[in-house]
């Protein structure tokens, strides 16, 4: 019997199984008759466990979860039946057997390379596959009570971190001795180490810090303040710039626990703000606090976007608000789940009617060029008469 060191929550039987009569279901109102399933999240999102294997889903029957390493322990994290395999060319004389390679067959289209999708196609000598991935993230939007409470204690290592700052920020500090040290805490607290973002050259750092000039500097991420980073390699993250009295610093940190991601912003200053930013800071929260009260369940995202920029026109930011000129990004908050970059996207372009269960991140963020950034992020779940803060840490700035 394996003994585990881990200390998160398995998934829960009844939770795989709610997951894919979901998908099923979404599976059936698009004539797809099996999906075949690579990828890691959803992977794990579906089975419970990331060891190395194909999850196939007919539309009819059960669930079958090939799995060709490492067996124990897939068999001690996952609640369904396993078939063992040597390799994965055995995939086929078991579903041919089964009668499942027949009609359309769907697979993960925004995340699989060409040669894996061509090769899968080989192995299993079926050539009609649709795309799937928009199905595996509508049914992924609305989170479980089990996935809140697992996005509740990642929000809980993040609360700690953002404690830990303010007797670890000082004057003269760099960037990255700031995250590196703050990184360690939140490890202490249970980080899973790293993050997971969905798509081609999407990658994401734990933690941002930027302060002044680094908070202005743009990037190929999608991400309205992503840093310099100590080598153009990477180009975005904290670097070696070290911190200024009166110019604020800002810690974007994304929280992970048990997969699940939280992502939050504050800002935090040594001496007195500048009042330079005092302005974008005021109009940054006053946002926070009136989405708070007006969005809930049935209101579309498309609202929630423009009242936000009308309160930057009004207090003519609108130049600075989520990025400017060319490095503007065209939205305001952005789901969370397993991958930080999930379903809802609220932007002005996108009709999005908020549902109960759906966690957003939602980030009014100014950068002002040749001075900063400022601004903050929160997460919210939505609920039918409101929405919900994940963590309870203030929205204040922080000073140090």
């Amino acid at each position: 019997m394996l003994k585990s060191l881990n200390v998160c929550d398995l998934t829960p039987k009844a939770e795989i199984e709610s997951r894919i009569e979901k998908l099923k279901q979404r599976m059936a109102e698009n004539n797809i008759d099996f999906a075949v399933i690579l990828q890691n999240v959803d992977m794990f999102y579906f089975t419970g466990t990331l060891q190395k294997g194909v999850l196939i889903v007919p539309v009819e029957g059960e669930p079958l979860l090939f799995i060709e390493k490492t067996m124990e322990r897939a068999v001690y994290e996952t609640p369904l039946g396993i078939i063992p395999i040597r390799r994965d060319k055995d995939v086929k004389s078991i579903l041919a057997d089964k009668s499942v390679l027949k009609g359309r067959g769907a697979m993960e289209f925004d995340v699989l390379p060409v040669s894996v999708f061509e090769r899968w196609k080989g192995l299993l000598g079926f050539e009609n596959f649709v795309d799937l991935s928009l199905m595996i993230r509508d049914v992924r939007l609305i989170k479980s009570p089990f996935e809140i409470e697992q996005i509740r204690k990642s929000g809980g290592i993040v609360s700690h971190v953002f404690e830990k700052a303010k007797d670890v920020v000082k004057e003269g500090m760099s960037e990255v001795e700031i995250a590196a040290l703050l990184e360690a805490h939140g490890r202490i607290f249970g980080h899973q180490g790293f993050l997971r973002m969905r798509g081609l050259n999407q990658e994401m750092m734990n933690m941002y810090i930027t302060h002044g000039y680094s908070g202005t500097i743009q990037s190929h991420a999608d991400v309205p303040i992503s840093g310099a980073g100590v080598t153009h390699a990477v180009a975005q993250g904290p670097s070696i710039n070290r911190v200024e009295r009166g110019v604020p610093v800002l810690i974007d940190y994304g929280g992970g626990y048990n997969g699940y991601i939280t992502d939050e912003t504050r800002p935090y200053v040594a001496g007195t703000m500048k009042d330079v930013f005092r302005k974008s800071y005021d109009t940054a929260r006053e946002i926070i606090e009136d989405t708070g009260v007006f969005a809930r369940e049935g209101v579309n995202g498309t609202e929630i976007f423009n009242r936000a920029m009308e309160k930057a026109k009004k207090a003519q930011l609108e130049d600075y608000f989520m990025g400017y000129g060319a490095g503007k990004v065209g939205f305001i908050g952005h789901g969370l789940g397993l991958e930080i970059n999930e379903l809802p996207v609220i932007t002005p372009r996108h009709d999005t009617i908020l549902k109960e269960g759906m966690v957003f991140a939602f980030e009014p963020k100014f950068i002002i060029p040749g001075e900063g950034a400022i601004g903050i992020e929160v997460d919210f779940i939505v609920r039918k008469d409101g929405l919900e803060r994940v963590t309870d840490f203030p929205i204040d700035v922080v000073y140090v």
